[in-house]
């Protein structure tokens, strides 16, 4: 029973350093630089929650959210937001070919894809933590019709979000 005890404990005490994320931008999965580039530039658009992006890609915005009981995304979020926290979406209407696209934010949000009534898995992912301008990226494989892009569980009530094909 003791040595039940102390492995509990041992277990207990290494978790958190197991699960913490990596920290820098050396340590996402892939290159990043045209992504963060593009969560930095100065062009970004404004745009705020319900948004639709027919222009083509790439994209990036700088997207105003709005209370998750106040934000009427068009589904509801896989993973349910907590109080206190803020969400939105964007509507792409763009023509694109079907294709692997990466889409990334530049801070700790939960990302649905939703296209042609089904939630998308992201085909690959790679975050840290600790790299001004871009915290996570995800490649989707999309097919050639529009897609909703939602955000939820953000702190704030603006996120940083890119969408590009993927190299």
């Amino acid at each position: 029973m003791r040595s039940l005890v102390v492995l509990a404990l041992m277990v207990a005490v290494t978790a958190p350093a197991f699960s913490a994320e990596p920290s820098g931008c050396d340590k996402f999965k892939w290159p990043i630089e045209r992504e963060r580039a593009a969560l930095t530039a100065p062009t970004r658009a404004a745009l705020v929650s319900g948004a639709t992006v027919t222009n083509p890609l790439p994209v990036a915005a700088i997207l105003t959210l709005r209370p998750v009981g106040d934000a009427g995304l068009p589904s509801p979020p896989e993973r349910a937001a907590a109080e206190g926290t803020f969400a939105g979406y964007l509507d792409v209407k763009t023509s694109l070919p079907a294709g692997t696209y990466s889409i990334s934010i530049s801070a700790g949000a939960w990302i649905d894809v939703v296209q042609e009534g089904r939630y998308l898995k992201p085909k690959a992912f790679s975050g840290a933590t600790d790299c001004a301008g871009i915290r996570k990226t995800m490649k989707f494989d999309l097919a050639a019709s529009p897609f909703v892009v939602q955000v939820s569980g953000m702190k704030e009530n603006t996120i940083t979000l890119a969408i590009l094909p993927a190299e």
